[in-house]
């Protein structure tokens, strides 16, 4: 476990499960779900990069070019959330406030190979979380950060600017539009009560926040990162999400649907993606 702290802000950083952060506290307060026990790498906890792929591929079966590629399936039949998330990676560089991690996209079964070098920098009042990705072969990419917020004991108002949402099947998306409804919209902040949201947010724009009642968080972010995923399925948490496309976005892209925001990374490109955590007592 690697520990940085600035003024009264600190991190737990799981370097055997994912670089993840496990613990995330500003003075008394916590603010992340930490791990059940000692040895779960599951996607249920923590905060963690979700790379070379965001949300569920169903089956498993990434269609590329040409070439069928069995991915694992850890979510029923589904593959889900990338190849990283249980990996351990390897601190290369750090400070009191800062830290670097790298771990190999080619060791852990990435067709593509490459690697993923991630980055963490704390300040009193944020967190800048940066990515850097590199394949060895050109492939598909879509990346994301699945942070899981404690509600704390609280009904929190939650923001995302987002008019539309996808359409899913089993929560993978159809690739259609629909407007926001009474339940999905959350453009006016309001608490989330007893909202079940898996809910995807095309074209959202920065930041999304959550606000306590005495403490708010905005989640700020950028190009690449375009779609917010929402969920509220665990009364403990809720889990607000950037994300660079949607999931399943290789297949819905290789059907010909736009604005899947999949990108394809030649050999020794480099896609980066940032997100920052900025916050305030209120």
């Amino acid at each position: 476990m690697i520990t940085i702290a600035a003024a009264d802000a600190r991190l737990e950083i799981d370097e055997d499960r994912g670089a993840r952060i496990s613990s995330f506290t500003v003075g008394d307060r916590p603010l992340i779900l930490g791990a059940p026990n000692d040895t779960d790498v599951g996607i249920r906890w923590g905060s963690y990069l979700m790379a070379p792929w965001a949300g569920r591929i169903p089956g498993g079966l990434l269609d590329w070019e040409g070439t069928s590629y069995q991915l694992p399936q850890r979510d029923g039949s589904n593959a889900i959330h990338g190849l990283v998330y249980e990996r351990r990676w390897q601190a290369i560089e750090g400070s009191a406030t800062s830290v670097e991690f790298v771990t190999s996209l080619a060791e852990a079964g990435w067709p593509f190979g490459g690697d993923v070098r991630q980055h963490y920098d704390l300040a009193a009042d944020s967190l800048v979380t940066s990515a850097d990705l590199r394949f060895d072969r050109a492939g598909p990419l879509v990346i994301g950060w699945h942070p899981w917020f404690l509600r704390r004991g609280d009904d929190p108002r939650v923001t995302v600017t987002g008019a539309e949402t996808l359409e899913t099947d089993e929560l993978i998306p159809t690739g259609r539009r629909l407007p926001v409804d009474e339940v999905t919209d959350l453009r006016s902040g309001p608490h989330l009560g007893d909202r079940q949201l898996d809910t995807f947010y095309p074209d959202a724009t920065s930041p999304a926040t959550i606000r306590w009642r005495d403490f708010e968080l905005a989640i700020e972010f950028g190009r690449p990162l375009q779609t917010v995923v929402v969920f509220s399925g665990d009364p403990r948490t809720v889990c607000v999400e950037p994300q660079s496309g949607w999931p399943n976005a290789p297949g819905l892209a290789s059907a010909g649907l736009p604005g899947t925001g999949l990108v394809t990374l030649a050999p020794g490109e480099v896609f980066s993606a940032t997100m920052t955590w900025r916050w305030r007592s209120i």
